[in-house]
């Protein structure tokens, strides 16, 4: 499988997606603020990345207005945050081949890139 889980109005997420190259490299896209991730969508991604934990985003706006960082979230608190409002799953989240990349941090997109290009030899 093959898929982007990505916010078109996050501009790190269309950098991203202008490297990859999806259409290229056969990959859906989903905008996940226009088309609400599944709960099949989450756990699948949970069972890859072995944790909600991996897919939460600290980072969202939400998690200072709701007061998240005082509390200590269980993988159940997070999995429904996630479910109840995009911005708290890290991304872009990348499927290709059986893994899974998450979030946007140089070094993990390299290594995509690496995987992606190997595969193309």
């Amino acid at each position: 499988m093959r898929k982007i889980y990505y916010l078109s109005s996050c501009n790190t997420c269309l950098k991203i997606l202008n490297q990859i190259n999806p259409s290229k490299f056969g990959f859906e896209i989903q905008d996940i603020k226009n088309d609400q991730i599944t709960p099949e969508q989450i756990d699948q991604m949970k069972k890859m990345a072995g944790s909600y934990e991996a897919l939460f985003s600290k980072r969202a706006v939400l998690y200072t207005k709701m007061n998240l960082k005082e509390k200590i979230l269980s993988e159940k608190e997070m999995r429904t945050l996630i479910l109840k409002e995009y911005t708290f799953l890290k991304r872009p989240v990348i499927l290709y081949d059986g893994q899974i990349f998450i979030g946007n941090a140089p070094k993990m997109i390299h290594q995509l890139l690496e995987i992606i290009s190997k595969k193309q030899d």
